[in-house]
């Protein structure tokens, strides 16, 4: 029989301290995330620079890309490519001697890793036409080009810009109706057409420089001269072009929810219309203002050739017309690097002003 004072006085099982173990996972929790955080290091604290430099790996291998590509695109012209340089100033002698200098004797593999070997380090060959390297030629262009993409650019934001904005702030109203009617009508004209017609009236009528090119440095007067028309020219389209956006981005995010919430808070219009609407409609425009400023400094073939401007279009159009391969490759990788660049620098610009790019 059990003695009731010994099982009263027996005491139950102590339960586990829960709050010791809690604390031990969260020590863990945070050792854990240090050390991944360690790990991850210089990209976790560089969210920016990480960014940039993973847009910098993938320009690189997209125009290693581009450089493949142009070398078996230019293999694949029908016709001997030396013999067809040289034309009537065939012989066997000069025919050796610009194959040898082009290095098209040696094997298509040979030719194939000593062309992008050279590329990669500026090296694009000898011009068929006169023996100069093909850098070079391609350098002595690229001022007038610049020039000439900075000016039309400016030109067609300045267009752009108030159109747009009205426009896309009237939306359905009798301002808005008028502002697309100009804008398609601008993307309508052919560029040649433009050219002419403004040097019927400017050239013929008031004695306006209508070709040539003279540098910034030499002659500032003379360099603004001789840039109006063929900027105008260029333009006009690109203003035609980027109107459409602006005003498509300004309707968009006019009816964003958050503009209305800054509206009703009694915020001034001006207020709204740079803070919020500028701001957010921003991006888009950025990316086609992007596309046309590459699209300018990559030549404007037309707009060159009418005006007689020596720039990278013009240089183009004369190598086709000489075919003047090595020439033509140069001008088309020179082009894909600009376009790369530009995409370039719209990607890193939009990481800035707006974080949340970075982060995705």
């Amino acid at each position: 029989m059990s003695d009731p004072n010994t099982h009263g006085s027996s005491t139950a099982p102590e339960a586990p301290d829960r709050s010791e173990d809690t604390s031990r996972s969260a020590d863990a929790n945070r050792s854990s995330q240090a050390e991944q955080t360690q790990q991850a290091g210089f990209f976790t604290r560089h969210p920016l620079l990480t960014f940039i430099l993973r847009r910098i790996l993938l320009t690189f291998v997209t125009l290693l890309g581009v450089i493949v590509v142009v070398f078996f695109l230019i293999q694949l012209v029908p016709g001997d490519p030396v013999r067809i340089a040289l034309g009537t100033r065939y012989t066997d002698e000069a025919y050796q001697a610009l194959q040898q200098a082009s290095g098209l004797d040696k094997p298509l593999i040979v030719q194939f890793f000593s062309y992008i070997g050279s590329a990669l380090i500026g090296d694009l060959g000898v011009s068929f036409r006169n023996g100069e390297p093909v850098m070079m030629l391609l350098l002595e262009r690229l001022p007038a080009t610049i020039s000439l993409a900075l000016c039309a650019i400016f030109v067609a934001l300045l267009i752009a810009i108030p159109l747009g904005t009205i426009a896309g702030l009237r939306e359905g109203g009798v301002i808005d109706s008028i502002v697309r009617v100009i804008s398609q009508f601008g993307v309508s004209i052919p560029d040649f057409w433009m050219g002419m017609m403004l040097i019927s009236v400017f050239a013929l009528g008031f004695g306006w420089p209508s070709s040539g090119y003279t540098p910034l440095t030499e002659d500032p007067i003379g360099w603004a001269t001789h840039m109006v028309l063929p900027a105008i020219t260029a333009g006009v389209v690109s203003a035609a072009i980027l109107t459409r956006f602006i005003r498509t981005a300004v309707i968009d995010v006019s009816h964003a929810t958050f503009v209305r919430t800054a509206t009703s808070k009694g915020l001034k219009h001006w207020t709204v219309l740079t803070k919020h609407i500028g701001r957010n409609a921003l991006i888009p425009v950025l990316t086609i203002s992007g596309i046309q400023l590459a699209t300018l400094l990559g030549g404007v073939i037309v707009v060159e050739v009418v005006f007689a401007y020596p720039g990278l279009g013009r240089l183009i159009y004369d190598a086709v017309a000489a075919r003047d391969y090595p020439l033509l490759q140069g001008a088309i990788l020179l082009i894909a690097f600009i376009f790369l660049t530009i995409n370039l620098l719209v990607d890193v610009l939009y990481a800035i002003i707006d974080p949340r790019i970075r982060i995705s």
